[in-house]
């Protein structure tokens, strides 16, 4: 199944993972601790986030790291501007007619 940044981001743990090694690398069990679930679980969330490309994770040892790798984000960037382009239209023309109505 191939995923896309939307379906990473639509988890609240996702975007809490993002946030966590956004800021700087952190091992897999590090980041686990951050979780009330199963280990396994938040490696399900890892995956995810890996096959989605908004992750990279690095062996060193025994032990596996999670590097952010952001730049994904910026396909979501591109949908909501399209977004508030809308609303910013919409609501300059609801300004504009409130005024009107108030000069009345």
């Amino acid at each position: 199944m191939r995923r896309d940044v939307f379906q990473a981001i639509a988890d609240p743990t996702r975007r809490e993972i993002i946030g966590l090694v956004s800021h700087e690398s952190r091992n897999v069990n590090e980041l686990a601790d951050n979780f009330e679930m199963s280990r396994p679980a938040v490696s399900k969330h890892l995956r995810i986030l890996k096959e989605c490309g908004l992750i990279k994770v690095e062996k060193k040892g025994r032990e596996r790291f999670c590097h952010a790798q952001l730049d994904k984000l910026g396909e979501i960037a591109l949908w909501v501007h399209q977004y508030r382009r809308f609303w910013n239209t919409s609501l300059d023309k609801l300004e504009a007619l409130l005024k009107e109505e108030d000069n009345k």
